[in-house]
């Protein structure tokens, strides 16, 4: 209890302000998956829109020099991706998940709203390509956010029982969002055509992206706050997080080497794969593009097992398949892809399959490594850091090793980094399962 006349830690005003919601954990789970649909196309979007829209936004001597100057837009959005992840992933542990996860869908809806209604270069100058480079920064934040600030309320929301399966949905909505983009694109395409996307129909995206936001917004205003959270509030008041975060490195490490290996993976298969492929002599882009399709299936396939089966024989176990599959299979099968031996489609739909395991748990098995306290924080940092370092880069680092005649050494780098995740894996243990009580049962984090 406070004493009169001081005033409570904003972590218990905010607590004892919010309105008082009855748990009901399949909306829960809604609205942390909705708000990962809507940041995946958003984010996505954009960089799939560029070609159609750098004609008008930015200035340059030629279409490829305002095509660059619209892909480092995209590329700032991942720069500042940490930094989202500090400030509202501080917000989410003393202002509450919910606010947190209103926060950052509210962000990226106002980032796209504003990508629509820019007016182009020629009508206000420069002012343009610095709007787009706001909202593109507003964005990287509120990304930076949106994954650890889901994870920690899934991680404290969801049933004892089916703690990953919810995990695998939640993060479902990444996949989702992002073949949503994919979508948009074919059907404006379709409609209007490619000189009439880029004459200004591709502003609609924008605008979709900004009313499914909003939609997002609403559903994550309903959900009740996670009682973990309230809980924590209470008994932590205005305490700093470091402390805790310094007693936590290894794990924060742990975290930063799962994060690495899995987004590795994912960048190599969704945005290089077409062009290996290409290269390699084993399809065209259009062939691998569409053999993507098919192991987009597998993956959230692959997720939803995943999840399951991390409920029933523990997440670690699940984790380490994946990644052993993906450190010892990378390569021999794109080696057999290259030599003609494998199908192209069988390639895409083991490695996104296998990819599935690691991505389904990794996001609430890395929120329970980490008290309340310091859980959004403590999630997102390493794993910011890790998507800049790992994801960002790849695209460029397989295309320098490409111009080098080197394009066969591109599978090496995601086998190695999915390694060494799966050497980190050893440097935490399994967290205790919800089974009949025994005398031998560990007393898990407390939630």
């Amino acid at each position: 209890m406070t004493a009169p006349g001081t005033h409570a830690p904003l972590a218990a005003q905010a607590v004892a302000a919010g309105p008082k919601k009855s748990r009901k954990p399949r909306r829960e789970l809604l609205a942390a998956s909705v708000g990962s649909v809507v940041e995946a196309y958003d984010w996505t979007i954009y960089g799939i829109l560029a070609p159609y829209f750098a004609e008008q936004l930015f200035p340059g001597s030629s279409p490829t020099a305002r095509l660059i100057a619209a892909y480092l837009g995209f590329a700032l959005g991942f720069l500042v991706r940490p930094l989202g992840s500090v400030i509202i992933g501080r917000l989410t542990d003393t202002r509450g998940r919910r606010f947190g996860l209103t926060l950052t869908v509210g962000l990226i809806a106002g980032g796209s709203l504003l990508l629509a209604v820019v007016p182009g270069h020629a009508a206000i100058g420069i002012a343009a390509p610095l709007l787009v480079v706001a909202a593109r920064l507003v964005q990287g934040l509120s990304v930076g956010a949106e994954n650890p600030s889901a994870a920690a309320y899934v991680t404290e929301t969801a049933p004892d029982r089916k703690r990953y399966f919810y995990s695998a949905v939640s993060y479902g909505g990444v996949v989702l969002g992002s073949a949503l983009s994919f979508i948009v694109l074919s059907v404006l395409l379709g409609v209007f055509g490619e000189a009439g996307v880029e004459d200004g129909a591709w502003r609609l995206a924008f605008v979709f992206g900004a009313l499914l936001g909003l939609t997002a917004l609403w559903i994550r205003r309903g959900a009740a706050e996670s009682e973990a959270f309230e809980k924590s509030a209470r008994e932590r008041g205005g305490a700093s997080p470091w402390p805790v975060l310094r007693a936590h490195l290894g794990p924060l490490a742990v975290v930063f080497a799962i994060t690495s290996g899995a987004t590795t993976v994912f960048y190599f298969l969704t945005v290089d794969f077409p062009a290996y492929a290409r290269d390699a002599g084993a399809a065209t882009k259009e062939e691998a593009s569409g053999a993507l399709l098919l192991g987009m299936v597998a993956l959230l396939a692959g997720m939803l097992g995943a999840g399951r089966a991390a409920d029933r024989f523990g997440a670690l176990t699940v984790l380490r398949i994946g990644f052993a599959g993906l450190a010892l299979g990378s390569v021999p099968l794109l080696a057999g892809m290259g030599a003609g031996h494998v199908p192209v489609q069988l390639v895409t739909v083991v490695l996104l399959f296998l990819l599935g395991l690691p991505l389904a748990v990794s996001n609430v098995f890395a929120g329970r490594l980490f008290p309340p306290a310091v859980r959004a924080v403590a999630v997102g940092l390493p794993t910011a850091l890790a998507i800049s370092l790992f994801g960002g880069t790849f695209p460029a680092l397989a295309e320098l090793l490409r111009s080098a005649h080197h394009g066969d050494w591109v599978p090496w780098w995601p086998a190695i980094t999915c390694a060494g995740a799966l050497l980190a894996s050893w440097g935490v243990r399994e967290h205790p399962r919800v089974t009949a009580p025994s005398p031998l049962s560990v007393t898990p984090i407390p939630e």
